[in-house]
């Protein structure tokens, strides 16, 4: 599993991350609720592990705003608020299970992958790999990699390439990566697009001979493989 732990308290969080990258899987963290929520928008999770009570924007406003956002990954709510109006409260915010505390991880633990196995379970129609010539994108691993070799991508980089990816052999218009990339309805007035799509053909097509995005002039870009690109 990938996981997001959204947790001010740096001690606990630490200590999470720890126990989860010692059973096998892949733990970030954020400290404040405006940091979680970026994050947790921007990266492949399988499940965001929410402490209710967060500086800056609270658990459950987070939570809220996620779902706003159509974000469906699943939400685990860890809070010392443990009455059953509080846990109400948080299923009813858009969180998938609560937790109160004190915890033991173990029990944690089998939450979260239970959630996991339900997500993947009723996402099954979702693709998690996308495969365009020699280019791989792994969703849920966060994983780029070009003729077998990883390439480090930022969350914006990732999802930008992603959304080329699962358009790939299409035309993408700025407009289309302005809504599904940036989440703009509106024309910022910047270049913000070039700079990102010029950063990430720098790092895809580093080795290569020939570029993989093209640019379609006065329409967009095109994600495509072209034989005899593979350096």
């Amino acid at each position: 599993m990938r996981l997001l732990i959204i947790e001010d308290d740096r001690e606990a969080a630490a200590y999470l991350v720890k126990a989860f990258r010692e059973t096998g899987h892949v733990a970030d963290s954020a400290h404040d609720g405006l940091d979680g929520y970026a994050l947790a928008r921007e990266g492949a999770y399988d499940v965001l592990i929410v402490d209710r009570m967060l500086p800056k924007l609270d658990g459950l406003s987070l939570i809220r705003s996620l779902r706003e956002q159509a974000v469906t990954t699943p939400v685990l709510i860890l809070s010392a608020l443990g009455q059953v109006d509080d846990r109400v409260k948080g299923l009813r915010a858009g969180g998938d299970d609560y937790l109160p505390k004190p915890y033991a991880f173990s029990e944690l633990l089998a939450r979260t992958e239970a959630l996991a196995r339900r997500q993947a379970g009723s996402g099954a129609a979702e693709e998690t790999r996308y495969r365009v010539g020699d280019l791989e994108l792994d969703r849920l691993s966060h994983r780029v990699t070009r003729a077998g070799r990883e390439i480090m991508l930022q969350p914006r980089e990732f999802r930008l390439l992603e959304y080329l990816m699962r358009h790939a052999g299409q035309v993408v218009t700025r407009t289309m990566l302005l809504e599904h990339v940036w989440d703009y309805h509106f024309d910022p007035q910047t270049n913000v697009i070039d700079v990102h799509v010029s950063r990430l053909r720098g790092k895809l097509d580093k080795g290569f001979a020939s570029p993989i995005i093209h640019t379609v002039r006065g329409a967009g870009y095109v994600l495509r493989f072209d034989e005899g690109s593979t350096g």
